[in-house]
């Protein structure tokens, strides 16, 4: 595992737990983007906790390898759908860009931990 992997795994581990509570929670913030989407509330929680599953995903990463791939695609799934639920509503590029952002990033780690499909999860 890389230094990049490893620094990417750790934001993005602190992203999603941070963010997946907090939609759990009903965070206001979360609360109105779910509004401003044309959402469900009973979404936003599902989200949070696939949110917290891909968090915990990429904590067990650490120490099995093969589930930090699988955590990327699961989490990058989530994201993309996020980027379209932006464009659905025509959202403004500025609140399109954490989504992109996150997709991104969740992208190069899952690239960098390719060779990871073919481990065991655990």
């Amino acid at each position: 595992m890389t230094i990049l992997s490893i620094v990417l795994q750790s934001l993005l581990v602190l992203y999603y737990a941070f963010s997946g509570g907090a939609k759990i929670a009903g965070a206001k913030y979360w609360v109105d983007i779910f509004k401003s989407l044309e959402l469900p509330q009973w979404f936003r929680v599902v989200t949070g906790s696939v949110q917290l599953v891909g968090a915990a995903a990429l904590i067990i990463g650490y120490w099995y390898e093969g589930t930090v791939a699988w955590a990327g695609i699961w989490l990058g799934i989530t994201m993309l759908l996020a980027c379209i639920a932006h464009f659905r509503v025509k959202d403004p590029i500025s609140k399109t860009t954490p989504a992109i952002f996150f997709t991104a990033l969740i992208i190069v780690l899952t690239i960098i931990n390719a060779h990871g499909l073919r481990l065991p999860l655990f």
